[in-house]
């Protein structure tokens, strides 16, 4: 595939959507949606929903349908498995899982995670596509949240039961962290910049996946997601800012 003849599909919800859409673009190709899409033209099919996996899975089959079997689906696989998603397909074989967060500036690495069914020149197309985005890859295990993701937000929904248990106040839980073990952000802090709602759908997708208690969400960070309240692209999350939608 190359950025002059194959075009993108990008489809989906969510807070990817609008930055991979730019990164995709800036690197060279022509991004389409569902609705734009020519089949014969286009060379990798992208599915970022996180949150809501009833609209992920109809968004997958659409794709499934309007694409010919050898065009690979590399869908998110923060909320759910890649092997789950490619069960939900005629053609699991074309069916790959990637993951990362936002902002997408700050991240070089996109973690893939091959399906069960993933055959191996699917995998390789995925991983030459993002390597030209100019990230590097790392191919993981298909397990729910990947690596990074998962430690994260796991880190996160324990700094919200901190504060729903009134250890600390959320800036104390944030200084703590950065002053104690020099992250570059609080853990509400980064809750804030990656998405409330990105964060709680991964911790309810372990939940699901894996039903251990040490992976049920906190009822705060459930609650600001309920809200609306999901961050600095929405001017409120665990903090309030001025300037919604600013991620810098």
């Amino acid at each position: 595939m190359t950025t002059t003849s194959k075009a993108i599909l990008l489809a989906g919800e969510g807070p990817l959507y609008s930055e991979l859409q730019q990164l995709i673009t800036e690197h060279g190709y022509r991004v389409v949606s569902v609705e734009e899409a020519e089949a014969s033209e286009v060379g990798l099919a992208l599915e970022v929903t996180n949150g809501d996996l009833d609209s992920k899975k109809e968004r997958v089959r659409e794709l499934d349908q309007l694409l010919p079997a050898y065009v690979p689906i590399v869908a998110t696989s923060l909320a759910i498995t890649a092997t789950e998603v490619a069960a939900w397909t005629a053609h699991p074989e074309r069916v790959c899982g990637f993951g990362t967060l936002l902002p997408l500036a700050e991240r070089e690495l996109f973690e893939i995670a091959p399906a069960l069914q993933t055959e191996e020149p699917i995998l390789s197309q995925t991983v030459t596509f993002f390597q030209s985005l100019g990230k590097e890859t790392e191919i993981v295990d298909d397990e729910v949240g990947l690596v990074f993701p998962r430690i994260l937000s796991l880190i996160i929904n324990e700094a919200a039961f901190a504060l729903m248990e009134k250890a600390a106040t959320a800036a104390d839980i944030d200084t703590a962290m950065k002053k104690g073990v020099n992250y570059p952000y609080g853990p509400l802090e980064w809750a804030d910049r990656i998405g409330l709602d990105e964060v709680y759908a991964i911790v309810r997708g372990l939940h699901r996946d894996l039903a251990e208690e040490r992976y049920r969400p906190a009822p705060l960070l459930r609650k600001l997601v309920l809200a609306g309240r999901v961050g600095k692209r929405s001017g409120r999350g665990f903090y309030v800012y001025e300037n919604v939608g600013d991620t810098t």
